[in-house]
């Protein structure tokens, strides 16, 4: 596990990469971290990616600045752009396709703000997306025409997405593109996710739900096991 410095068409930023033991090659995952940006969950995060036979890298898509990224990120996203953001995912992606240790499959996985640029990435040349709690619009029908294969979880009592888990199992089936979509009762926004801030988030009736997450990564790696393999 080392980080790295990641060339992308807006400049150099840093990402965390984390190679799996043993002889390669293995499929590869690009991990979009939430708002917190790239921290001790994420690097967990990956760890559990590797342990499951998957090269994992994730970007710091604030690698610029917190201050001047976050905005800027959330109106690209907001925009459904195609802008900075975009780039260095996809140029993440390049990356894993790129080393030899990959098999050229490559997966996407966000969490939140990570989620919804997962989606937004969904047709542009992954061969599957894990969107945890995606924000963004929820104009589903517009960004998703094309798309990979789709595993999304979601909250049940997530204020952010009111009933947008069955919306966007509704849009990927009239699309006809594969996918495993799940809404979890009695949890919601931040469910996979362990912050320094947890404490504070659990009264916001926010937090984590060790149930809901191990469900939902078992559903991943069965779906990235038919897409990825």
């Amino acid at each position: 596990m080392s980080t790295i410095q990641l060339t992308t068409p807006d400049g150099t930023i840093d990402a965390y990469v984390a190679t799996p033991a043993g002889t390669g090659p293995w499929p590869g995952v690009v991990v979009l971290h939430d708002m917190v940006g790239v921290n001790d969950d994420m690097r967990t995060i990956a760890g559990r990616l590797v342990d499951n036979g998957y090269l994992a890298i994730v970007p710091n898509l604030f690698a610029r600045g917190r201050v001047r990224c976050v905005p800027s990120v959330i109106r690209e996203l907001l925009s459904n752009g195609n802008g900075t953001t975009v780039h260095d995912i996809l140029s993440a992606r390049a990356h894993l396709i790129a080393d030899p240790n990959c098999t050229g499959r490559v997966a996407v996985v966000g969490f939140c703000l990570g989620g919804g640029f997962a989606l937004l990435a969904a047709t542009k040349g992954f061969d599957a997306a894990a969107p945890f709690y995606p924000s963004g619009r929820g104009n589903y029908e517009d960004i998703l025409r094309g798309s990979c294969p789709i595993v999304a979880s979601y909250g049940a009592l997530d204020p952010a997405n009111p009933g947008r888990g069955p919306k966007l199992e509704r849009v990927l089936t009239d699309y006809g593109i594969d996918h495993d979509v799940k809404t979890y009762p009695g949890v919601t926004h931040a469910f996979a996710n362990l912050t320094p801030a947890e404490s504070v988030i659990r009264v916001a009736g926010l937090g984590y739900n060790e149930e809901a997450t191990e469900d939902a990564w078992n559903r991943i790696f069965a779906f990235f096991e038919t897409h990825l393999r």
